[in-house]
């Protein structure tokens, strides 16, 4: 029992009610806040205004985002109306070709 004499000793503790536990972290977390609060100042100007040109510089960003990805999905879309209107264009040519070689071989009867 001497060991639970020095200042740093291990004790048995009693188990506390689970509704106190919660009062007591609701507490300390409510003691942790206001002390947030009363260490807060008031912000300053420069602090201010640095936070509006954010604002302002990411509204710009959004809207330059926005152009550009409505201006790729044109560019997409006409993109692919070309190719496909390339490949139908080939798709004739090869037809074409097939239709004038069958015209061209003599007929057996």
């Amino acid at each position: 029992m001497a060991l639970l004499n020095r200042p740093y000793s291990y004790t048995k503790i009693q188990f506390e009610d689970p509704d106190e536990i919660q009062h007591r972290r609701a507490q300390f977390l409510i003691y942790k806040v206001l002390q947030k609060a009363d260490t807060r100042s008031r912000p300053s100007w420069l602090r201010v205004k640095v936070f509006k040109l954010k604002i302002k510089i990411g509204k710009k960003l959004k809207k330059l985002r926005k152009g550009l990805s409505s201006n790729l999905f044109l560019a997409k879309a006409d993109f692919c109306k070309r190719i496909s209107c390339v490949l139908k264009s080939c798709k004739f040519l090869l037809q074409g070709k097939q239709d004038a070689v069958v015209g061209t071989v003599p007929t057996v009867f």
